[in-house]
């Protein structure tokens, strides 16, 4: 549950990294509010959905699928056989 959370955070928030990265690297101080104006906020907010958008609609396209058949969770002779797909 935490995974499909926290990959889709992390990827929002990508560019927002990468921008105090840039400003570390050009020896400014990333917590000053004079480089997080409104332009640059909205420019990374836009920037970060579109990556978490693309790299889910990729993965959702993407990933391997399972063909068969779910068996679900059962108990066979008073042990619990985990669920898998046949």
């Amino acid at each position: 549950m935490w995974r499909d959370l926290w990959e889709p955070a992390l990827l929002f928030f990508t560019p927002f990294i990468a921008y105090a990265g840039l400003l570390l690297l050009r020896r400014k101080t990333p917590f000053s509010s004079r480089h997080w104006t409104q332009g640059a906020v909205s420019t990374l907010t836009l920037c970060g959905l579109a990556i978490a958008i693309v790299f889910m609609l990729g993965y959702g396209l993407f990933a391997e699928r399972h063909k068969g058949a779910y068996v679900p969770a059962h108990i066979e002779n008073g042990r619990v056989v985990p669920g898998r797909m046949e």
